[in-house]
């Protein structure tokens, strides 16, 4: 049973090892020009060198309402760009992303309205369209950048394998609880400084440096074996708050693709950094109730995960640093 659930657990965390991130997405961006007519901008991934089989459907009411022509590769992905006219616009009226629900990947939806209102919306395999709302309240937006935190925390493993790693090596439910706050409290900072433009930093040393973080951590696990209390089981805070600031940076870099709405900068911001810390906790429950059922029914096997000096903390520790020393060798020759 032992060595089963090491296993399972080896090959959970190499499953991300190709995938620090979800596959490329889609993006449709509609710009409202004057009276009926939208600036529309579609960009969809590249499957082994061809668009991929999605389309972006407009309401009825456009014309036209699909891209016309053959998309252009601009070297990641694949561009169309035409002038839509919508009669009456595009509140209350659905938009639809043809054939997204045949495929792993998800498509970032972002409408400027005629009176600077901003919304974005992400859909998946599971909800491939949305109705565009009659009016853009401020709830709108925030509901919107909740959403969209959620699940870009859900998205990025390289994230998540951060908070795990924190788990794993951190057993004193207080000294856990310190780490977390401290996390959370400095990548909120960074997301702010940056989303306001008051610091740049370029995106591929942040991510480089993410991942570096990861290592550091698997390398601390892997310590234990040593005994005795390793540098973050002694000040967890201090390294949680310093790697926090970097993840805030790389949580901005993916909000910057996003955008804000020019009216409710500070707000969407409030609302994505809630949406992050949402989706971190329900890791994090996650986690913590699957050990706690585990221990219920299996207390052998509890015990011998929770000894830093057992085969399954060792599988864990270099299962953690070896994909996340994937990331790192192939982000620092990205660039």
């Amino acid at each position: 049973m032992t060595r089963v659930l090491v296993t399972l657990m080896a090959l959970w965390v190499w499953a991300g090892m190709a995938q620090a991130h979800a596959l490329d997405p889609g993006y449709l961006q509609l710009q409202h020009l004057d009276d009926d007519a939208w600036q529309v901008f579609w960009r969809k991934p590249t499957v082994q060198g061809e668009p991929m089989a999605i389309d972006a459907v407009l309401p009825s009411n456009c014309a036209p309402a699909r891209a016309e022509g053959d998309p252009q590769f601009d070297g990641a992905a694949w561009v169309s760009q035409w002038v839509a006219l919508c009669p009456g616009g595009l509140a209350g009226q659905l938009i639809v992303i043809d054939g997204l629900e045949a495929t792993r990947t998800d498509v970032l939806v972002r409408l400027s309205g005629p009176e600077g209102q901003a919304l974005s919306k992400r859909l998946t395999a599971d909800q491939t369209g949305f109705t565009v709302p009659i009016d853009m309240t401020e709830w709108a937006v925030f509901s919107s950048y909740v959403a969209l935190g959620f699940d870009h925390i859900l998205e990025g493993f390289d994230h998540l394998l951060f908070v795990f790693a924190l788990l794993v090596l951190i057993r004193h439910p207080w000294r856990l609880v310190g780490a977390i706050t401290a996390f959370t409290v400095a990548h909120s900072i960074t997301l702010a400084l940056a989303t306001l433009d008051l610091i740049r930093v370029p995106s591929p040393p942040v991510e480089a440096v993410i991942a570096l973080s990861i290592v550091l951590l698997a390398v601390e696990i892997l310590r234990r074996r040593e005994g005795g209390d390793q540098l973050t089981e002694r000040y967890p805070w201090l390294l949680s708050f310093g790697f926090g600031l970097l993840h805030g940076l790389g949580f901005a870099g993916a909000l910057a693709e996003i955008g804000l709405p020019q009216g409710d900068i500070p707000l969407a911001l409030l609302a994505f950094n809630v949406g992050v810390e949402a989706g971190q906790l329900a890791f994090v429950a996650v986690i913590l109730v699957t050990f706690a059922v585990l221990r219920w029914v299996a207390p052998k096997v509890t015990a011998v995960l929770r000894d830093p000096t057992s085969a399954g903390t060792l599988v864990m520790g270099y299962a953690i640093g070896g994909v996340a020393t994937y990331w790192l060798a192939e982000r620092v020759v990205g660039f």
